[in-house]
């Protein structure tokens, strides 16, 4: 039935279809990161307890990766992206109702698995529209992620103003995701399932794939360390004040969002592999500017640069490796996001660990060579990916 149902969209509707989802990954993840701070006063817990605990969350993303993939190699995309996202969207509202520590690691645990579910699907569902059209589009879906990123981030702030609890904050929101997607599913792209022969589940990402999965983890690697380190970095290096610190992230996360919109424009003037070039050139630059010229204006110029770096090269890469013969666009995009997510988690405690040897502004002078180092794995991208 689902499958019948889209046999006479267009190219339009099914984007706009896809874009939901994307709109819906990006609020929800948004409305659980701006309640962390009273989660934490609600049990009471320390900053390296805190720490220790949101690290349920990408040890359950990680760990089910292979099995996204193997799900995708059954199972229409569609259906893995509606079972994820309805999984996601209960274990955010349970998120509320914790009020133990014992009660939140487990939740988050899978909270990491269903949003790598999730979101892996989603990304199959992009990249079989995006074969629908003769033009990238793929930034754009990116772009819609970090839109409602701002949106989830404004609405927690908002909720918060007018004393909403944290519980029912977060299951407001869980039962607006679950209606939205049962609502809007029926006008997603069918992506019938491509069988992949027998493998062990564990496995690293085909010889075709290598250079993509190590792309995406020098990507993934600057984004998380982003994440973590920009509003530190500014408060011990850039010396601002605290209320301050923020300023690095904002700019970051704009230059990021703005990027993904501008990024589809920019490929298909200059095509995917200058984009590449160009971003990890941006990563690089951006980085060292901000080692180099430690003051707050420079710096907050180099972490503009960085975001426009990393905006665009996971969905330019996505689109690259969904071009597969031998495997479905879903299979692929996990085969590469079990390598990029090792970056999202290993190299953020590396840039600490340094930091705490020497000092931050060395951390991050080695994480601009990611940048360098991706601008060399594009050259080894074979001429039939471009």
């Amino acid at each position: 039935m689902l499958k019948r149902s889209t046999e006479h969209r267009t190219p339009q509707q099914l984007r706009r279809a896809n874009a939901v989802f994307f709109f819906l990954s990006g609020i929800g993840y948004a409305t659980w990161a701006s309640r962390i701070p009273y989660i934490q006063k609600q049990l009471n817990l320390n900053e390296a307890e805190l720490g220790g605990i949101l690290f349920a969350m990408p040890i359950g993303l990680m760990v089910t990766v292979p099995i996204t993939g193997h799900l995708l190699s059954k199972y229409s995309s569609r259906a893995v992206m509606l079972i994820g996202g309805v999984l996601f969207a209960v274990d955010l509202g349970l998120l509320g109702f914790c009020t133990t520590v014992w009660q939140l690691v487990p939740v988050l645990f899978l909270l990491g698995a269903s949003r790598n579910l999730f979101n892996i699907s989603t990304n199959a569902q992009a990249v079989a529209v995006q074969s629908l059209y003769d033009r990238s589009i793929m930034a754009n879906f990116h772009g819609i992620w970090s839109l409602a990123g701002f949106a989830g981030a404004a609405l927690g702030y908002f909720a918060v103003h007018y004393g909403l609890s944290t519980s029912y904050h977060l299951l407001a929101v869980s039962i607006l995701l679950i209606a939205c997607s049962f609502w809007f599913i029926s006008g997603t792209i069918y992506q019938p399932p491509i069988p992949q022969p027998k493998r062990k589940l564990f496995t690293l990402p085909e010889k075709s794939l290598i250079t993509f999965a190590l792309i995406c983890f020098c990507c993934m690697a600057c984004e998380n360390a982003m994440y973590d380190w920009s509003g530190v970095y500014f408060e011990k290096v850039i010396h601002v004040s605290k209320g301050n610190a923020t300023e690095g992230f904002v700019v970051y996360m704009i230059a990021m969002a703005v990027g993904r919109f501008i990024g589809d424009a920019i490929v298909n003037r200059f095509g995917i592999k200058n984009m590449l070039r160009g971003s990890g050139l941006f990563v690089f630059v951006g980085l060292m500017l901000s080692v180099l010229f430690p003051n707050q204006l420079t710096a907050a110029l180099g972490f503009v640069m960085v975001g426009f770096g990393v905006s665009c090269i996971v969905p330019m890469i996505f689109q690259l490796a969904g071009r597969s013969k031998t495997m479905s666009s879903g299979t692929a995009l996990a085969s590469i996001s079990s390598v990029g997510y090792l970056g999202f988690l290993l190299v953020p405690p590396f840039v600490g660990f340094v930091a705490e040897a020497i000092n931050l502004r060395v951390s991050f002078g080695l994480i601009s060579l990611l940048g360098l180092m991706i601008v060399l794995l594009v050259y080894r991208i074979d001429e039939e990916h471009q």
